[in-house]
Order: structure tokens, then C-alpha cells, then sequence
């Protein structure tokens, strides 16, 4: 009887231990996932994830206008606007399904035509953190659908060498597309190259 108590209470004490390092380990993964946004929005921002079928996984409910998500398997560690949430989704799911590069992108940019997702907001915000040196660690992004180069007054040229010796410009991508969009590499902070 005595070693029934004994192997039960390690047991709860192993159970109790385990949800306490599951808790940390779930603190760590949601604080990580907020670290490329700046200060003031971390604290009410969504952190979400998806599973291996592509459905989103809450890992902490925001109140604002922006959610990120936890490093992915390729190393980075996005956020962007809640309005893009049924874009990002869709994303996932295609991705789950196997859909990757020119394919996947086709796919995204029928979803758009055709209405089921909503179109890249002009001006929004996006962030991004990768964490070595082989690849720009600090970004912002602003969607800038189909506007162009010229339009703005952007250079096209990629700063991707520069922004790794800490001292990039931005440049535009994809000028005149749906997807077009400006770079900013973040210099000079705890994150920058």
C-alpha cells in the first residue's frame, strides 16, 4: 500500500513538474515569437501557430491589430497585420497539403482574384527576425501592392550584403505586382547584424 502512495505521489509530482516545464517552454516560444515587433505591441498582440494539417493553433489571444507567429522550421519568426490572418491561413493549409514555390503562390494569387482571400493591404506592416547571420536577422516589410518603383521613388537594387554588415537601405521588391513590397533592414539594434 505504502509503495502504491509512494509511486503515485512521484507520479503527480512528474506530472506537476512536466505542465511547469511545458509552461516555460510555451512562455519562451510565445516571447520569441514577439521579439520582432516592436515594444509597444508585444504585449497585446495574437501568437498562433498551425499544425501539421494546416488549422491554427492559439497559443496566446491578443487584443490588437497585429499576431505573429513562433520561429518556423526555415528560421524565421514573423508578425504582420491581423487583416492578413485569412491569407495567412489559407497559406497554411496549402503548405500542409504539400504546395510549395510558383505553384503555391499561383494558387494564393487565385485565391485573391477570386475573392476568398483578401487582397495585401497597401501600407501594411509586417516584421520579421531570423536568427543567424547568413540571412538579414531584423526586417520590416510594407506591402505595397502593385505599386512600382518609379511610382515611389525606390531603388530596386537588393541592400541584402549591406543589411548583413549592419549598414542596409531599403529597396523594393517585385515592383508593379501584387506582391510588391519594400524592405527595410533594422540596423543597430539587439537583433541587426
Amino acid at each position: 500500500m505504502q509503495k502504491k502512495k509512494s509511486a503515485l505521489a512521484m507520479l503527480a509530482a512528474a506530472m506537476f513538474l512536466s505542465g511547469q516545464v511545458a509552461a516555460q517552454s510555451n512562455q519562451a516560444t510565445i516571447e520569441k515569437a514577439l521579439s520582432p515587433l516592436p515594444e509597444d505591441l508585444r504585449a497585446d498582440a495574437t501568437v498562433y501557430d498551425y499544425d501539421d494539417e494546416g488549422n491554427r493553433v492559439t497559443l496566446k489571444v491578443g487584443s490588437n491589430h497585429v499576431e505573429c507567429q513562433p520561429t518556423d522550421a526555415e528560421g524565421f519568426t514573423r508578425c504582420g497585420p491581423v487583416s492578413q490572418r485569412a491569407r495567412r491561413d489559407l497559406q497554411a493549409k496549402l503548405s500542409a497539403q504539400g504546395m510549395e514555390g510558383e505553384e503555391l503562390q499561383l494558387a494564393m494569387q487565385k485565391a485573391e482574384d477570386e475573392g476568398k482571400i483578401p487582397a495585401r493591404v497597401f501600407g501594411s506592416l509586417s516584421y520579421r527576425r531570423f536568427d543567424t547571420s547568413d540571412r538579414i536577422q531584423y526586417l520590416m516589410v510594407v506591402s505595397l501592392p502593385f505599386a512600382t518603383a518609379e511610382q515611389l521613388g525606390m531603388p530596386t537594387g537588393s541592400q541584402r550584403n549591406n543589411a548583413l554588415a549592419g549598414r542596409g537601405t531599403p529597396w523594393m521588391m517585385n515592383s508593379g505586382t501584387s506582391g510588391a513590397h519594400l524592405m527595410i533592414p533594422v540596423n543597430g539594434t539587439e537583433y541587426s547584424n
